[in-house]
This record gives structure tokens, C-alpha cells and sequence, in this order.
């Protein structure tokens, strides 16, 4: 019986569904802030997708990042590393969620729209993205430290031939 591809090993799912939220919630923070600044709505509008699929996208990481803790921590050398990426993804993941449910509330109450209320869900996007950026350097520390999730060739690349 032959091994599966790497493709389908459980803890590739991670680094594999995880770029792409990252992008969508730094470009929803960069066009939230644009938004503000400019008035214009175009930018707040883009924002507010980028914002909706970056959080779905966030949270799918966070699915695929818990079903690789269990294979990926076994091979760890210093596991808070990676207690700590879980815990700061999860607020990151919570914060964004936050700022949309927000976002989504401000839609159908129009009174509550205000020049205030976008700074402050400027602000939280900010804070949001700080974090995020934190999460990342730990998940490359993961990798590239500790080779977390990395498949390891034998001595003579015999599996490859």
C-alpha cells in the first residue's frame, strides 16, 4: 500500500488556507482607513467584502491550524510557541469577527453610523492587524525554527527516487 501525497497530509491544509485571510484583512484594514480619510464609500464598500471573506477565511485557518496542533506539537522542541500562536489566532480571529458584527449592525441602524464609530472600527482593524502580523512571525517561528509540520527527507533522499 503506497502513502498518500504530501498534498494530503492533515497539517498541510494549514499553511495552505491561511495566506489568503491574511491578505483580505490587511487590504480590509488599508481600505477601511483609505475609506475614512477619503469619504468616498467605494473604499469603505471594498472594505466591508474584504472584511466578510478575510473573516471567514480567518476562521477556516483556525479549523485547519487545530486539526494539524495535534500531528504538528508532538514534534515540537518548545510547544508554547505554539500555544501561543493557537491563543493570539484566536483573538485575532475574535477581534476581526468583532469588527464585522459591527459593520453588519452600523448597516441596518443608520442612525448609529457616525464619523466615531468608523475610527473606532478603523482602530479595532489596526489592532486586529498588529496581532495578525504577531501571528504570523510565530507561525514562521513554528516552521522555520522548529520545522513544525515539515516533512523531513531521509539522509540519502531515498523517497524521492
Amino acid at each position: 500500500m503506497t502513502e498518500l501525497p504530501d498534498f494530503w497530509r492533515t497539517e498541510v491544509f494549514h499553511p495552505l488556507s491561511v495566506h489568503f485571510p491574511i491578505v483580505l484583512l490587511l487590504f480590509a484594514t488599508i481600505f477601511k482607513i483609505i475609506g475614512l480619510w477619503s469619504y468616498k464609500t467605494t473604499w469603505d464598500l471594498g472594505g466591508r467584502f474584504l472584511l466578510i471573506f478575510g473573516v471567514i477565511g480567518v476562521w477556516i485557518s483556525i479549523y485547519t491550524g487545530d486539526l494539524a496542533d495535534g500531528i504538528v506539537s508532538r514534534q515540537l522542541c518548545d510547544p508554547t510557541v505554539l500555544k501561543d500562536h493557537e491563543n493570539f489566532a484566536y483573538i485575532t480571529a475574535w477581534i476581526f469577527t468583532v469588527a464585522l458584527i459591527v459593520e453588519i449592525i452600523s448597516l441596518y441602524f443608520e442612525l448609529i453610523r457616525t464619523r466615531i464609530l468608523a475610527f473606532l472600527m478603523v482602530l479595532t482593524l489596526i489592532v486586529g492587524s498588529l496581532l495578525l502580523f504577531y501571528v504570523g512571525h510565530l507561525g514562521a517561528e513554528l516552521v522555520y525554527q522548529q520545522a513544525a509540520g515539515v516533512n523531513v527527507p531521509s539522509e540519502d533522499c531515498s523517497e524521492f527516487n
